[in-house]
């Protein structure tokens, strides 16, 4: 796609677009993706624990949990349904909106391991007041370590 002009000289004049630069920005942009995409994360940065016994849950859930100890709240730790910060209190009442557009009945349930455990309980009464019966517990895969 070169564009030719005869100056009366013995080589014309071409004029061509240069690519080169373009391709190198291209390449800059494809790295810094490469690398700041698995630094993404999605939900809350929670501690979970660790389970020999595993099942796959999906990739992309579609009502999550998430309970972080906090030392600074005077409960203790933070409640966030699906990312938006809820209390004891409205944690019923977002987890019946959330689940009013959901077909899969089913909350996935990201707990900080150093949790009380009569706390994890409180909230498991509240979901199931909520009328949620499948609750699947969101851990991490136990590694097995050999000496």
């Amino acid at each position: 796609m070169g564009f030719s002009v005869s100056t009366g000289g013995k080589e014309p004049v071409r004029s061509e677009p240069n690519v080169v630069p373009l391709c190198d920005v291209l390449l800059v942009l494809l790295i810094i993706f490469m690398i700041v995409t698995p630094l993404i994360q999605k939900g809350v940065d929670v501690r979970l624990p660790n389970a020999q016994f595993t099942s796959n849950m999906p990739e992309n859930p579609d009502v999550v949990l998430a309970i972080k100890k906090d030392a600074r709240d005077p409960k203790g730790f933070l409640l966030f349904v699906n990312q938006d910060k809820v209390t004891m209190e409205t944690l019923q009442n977002a987890l019946e909106e959330a689940f009013l557009t959901v077909a899969d009945k089913k909350l996935y349930l990201k707990a900080d391991q150093e949790l009380e455990y009569g706390n994890i309980v409180d909230i498991i009464d509240i979901i199931r007041g909520a009328g949620i019966e499948m609750v699947g517990i969101i851990t991490e895969k136990k590694t097995e370590k050999i000496d």
